[in-house]
């Protein structure tokens, strides 16, 4: 099987962190090229963290660790959800993934998993440009963290045109949310949703050649 999969997420989205030791096994199947698309669903959206988001989402956040066996730690709840008036803002991170896509490609998905891990693991607030920056530096990802500290016109221009993308393709197969997985082929494209990535990826891979098949027939 040979298939172009488009990885449709956010990094502040508890879900995707939740879908990502199976968007990690078939990145790494033979067959399947794997293209990440942050959409920026939490970039920019001036939600702050208070006492009943932060009850939300760890209640949410319980409901993924069972489905998927993911760590959200205790550090994560007191030091990040419980930093009330924080932003809930994924811009930084974001902007950050767009800035290894253009400078360090096969990064992008190791810093997406540190990022990921930084936040439910280790508890730190990844809303926070400075521990994204600090965070791409103990990576030695200086030269992405003196771009991201910049926010030059033309990183900034590039990360805008990557959600519009990511956007446009959401809308144009009526996806409501993250994460979702768009499989390509030479016939049009088809959406899987977010279940789709919490069971096997045996399952999943299945599903993918399913899909390229009837799209071929």
């Amino acid at each position: 099987m040979s298939a172009t999969v488009t990885y449709l997420f956010d990094p502040l989205c508890g879900w995707c962190y939740g879908a990502s030791p199976v968007i990690e096994k078939l990145a790494q199947h033979n067959g399947i090229h794997l293209v990440l698309a942050p959409t920026g669903l939490f970039a920019g959206s001036g939600h702050r963290m208070d006492a009943a988001f932060a009850e939300f989402a760890w209640s949410n956040d319980q409901r993924i660790a069972r489905l998927t066996g993911q760590r959200f730690t205790e550090a994560y709840r007191e030091n990040v959800l419980g930093r009330h008036g924080s932003p809930f803002d994924s811009s930084a991170m974001t902007l950050a993934l767009t800035a290894v896509a253009l400078t360090e490609p096969l990064r992008e998905r190791e810093v997406l998993k540190a990022l990921q891990k930084a936040r439910y693991v280790d508890g730190l607030d990844t809303g926070n440009a400075q521990v994204v920056g600090d965070l791409l530096r103990q990576m030695g990802l200086d030269l992405v963290a003196d771009q991201v500290a910049a926010a030059d016109l033309a990183l900034l221009e590039r990360n805008a045109s990557r959600l519009q993308q990511a956007r446009r393709l959401m809308r144009s197969l009526g996806a409501q949310g993250v994460p979702g997985l768009v499989v390509h082929t030479a016939s049009g494209h088809r959406l899987l949703g977010g279940n789709a990535l919490y069971g096997e990826v045996d399952q999943l891979l299945e599903q993918i050649a399913n899909t390229c098949g009837n799209r071929a027939s």
